[in-house]
């Protein structure tokens, strides 16, 4: 039976909740408490972790429990969270953004996934392929209920505003340096391959850790390559804003996202937001993210790096960048206004899928 919301909604809880999938999810059904003072005068951190939760026990002060990455979770403290949570009555929902780890090791997190469905948690997939994936994790099928992604900017905050033109193709790459992208020779080869002098290639950046420069971080070489270049601009930020994000997107023609593995990509779906041509790899499940709006949105200049040796990458990726640069110089530039209407719309639809599920209801 769907449990009854509480007559201000149900009192949901992000862990964490600084990204823009998080925030995104507003409803008269259910609101945020993440940011927000609770009973005893304390404020729930944005990035709120599973130690703080249990110092703030008993709690009674929410309804709902949404985790998100799990990665830096310790499992045993993350354990005696679901305890807590039982005890007290929240009902815990796990999106699985990933079906491998961001950070650390496999086995550690195939440990934290198994936890979870022992549990008997509410299960959210972005795409059926992700179902599909962890059932061979797990060994068998998590209860889940697929929910896509939708949109990174919310249409009525771009009511108003369009993409400045450009005289030659301007291409965007942002994020965090992470072992699942290939930043460096991205770089490298957009800087020798696109030889338009008035291309650019704006890189906007999550600030470096002290990992980025320890033996075999690639950052260096990085900020070398871009020093080498003067179309190619670099941008830092400590936790690139949706604000930032959309103003460097709207600046831009096509977006590069050089996953070398992912399940699923946000970034791609800021693309569809912005009507930008991303270049992308083929893996994981981004395929299945371009099915859910065939039709409507133009499909990505795709790069297979699936298959075949790694010193094939970069001509794989050259043969795509190659191939976007001609489709940009035909391809309409503007946002496309229906398609927008049509993200407000499928927004409405992920919120009453969350708060079923929120509510306890698959």
């Amino acid at each position: 039976m769907t449990a009854a919301p509480r007559p201000e909604g149900m009192r949901v809880v992000h862990l964490p909740a600084r990204t823009p999938y998080a925030w995104k999810l507003r409803s008269r059904d259910f609101h945020i408490l993440n940011g927000t003072e609770i009973p005893g005068g304390h404020t729930v951190p944005a990035a709120v972790d599973a130690s703080w939760l249990l110092e703030h026990g008993p709690l009674t002060w929410l309804d709902v429990l949404h985790l998100h990455h799990i990665d830096f979770e310790d499992p045993a403290t993350l354990e005696r969270l679901l305890d807590a949570c039982l005890g007290d009555g929240v009902h815990v929902v796990f999106t699985a953004h990933d079906t491998r780890p961001m950070v650390g090791g496999a086995e550690d997190f195939t440990t934290r996934l198994r936890m979870l469905h022992s549990a008997e948690v509410g299960w959210v997939c972005l795409t059926e392929g992700s179902v599909t994936k962890l059932t061979e994790v797990l060994g068998e099928r998590p209860d889940a209920a697929v929910i896509p992604h939708g949109y990174v900017a919310a249409p009525e905050e771009l009511a108003g505003l369009e993409r400045e033109p450009g005289v030659s193709s301007r291409y965007l790459m942002f994020g965090a340096s992470r072992a699942s992208r290939d930043q460096l020779s991205t770089m490298t080869n957009w800087s020798l391959g696109i030889t338009d002098p008035d291309s650019t290639l704006h890189v906007l950046l999550r600030a470096f850790s002290p990992a980025d420069f320890a033996d075999g971080g690639r950052a260096p070489l990085l900020l070398e390559t871009a020093r080498r270049d003067p179309r190619i601009r670099l941008t830092m930020r400590p936790y690139p804003t949706d604000a930032e994000v959309v103003k460097a997107g709207l600046a831009s023609d096509a977006l590069l996202l050089p996953y070398l593995w992912g399940s699923h990509s946000g970034q791609l779906e800021l693309a569809f937001d912005l009507n930008l041509l991303p270049v992308c790899s083929l893996t994981g499940h981004l395929a299945e993210q371009y099915e859910q709006h065939k039709g409507l949105v133009e499909e990505p200049e795709w790069f297979d790096w699936s298959q075949g040796h790694p010193n094939l990458f970069g001509e794989k990726f050259l043969t795509a960048l190659e191939n976007a640069a001609a489709r940009l110089d035909s391809r309409p530039r503007r946002l496309d206004r229906e398609f927008l209407d049509y993200r407000a719309q499928e927004h409405q639809v992920i919120l009453r899928q969350y708060a079923r599920v929120y509510g306890g209801d698959r």
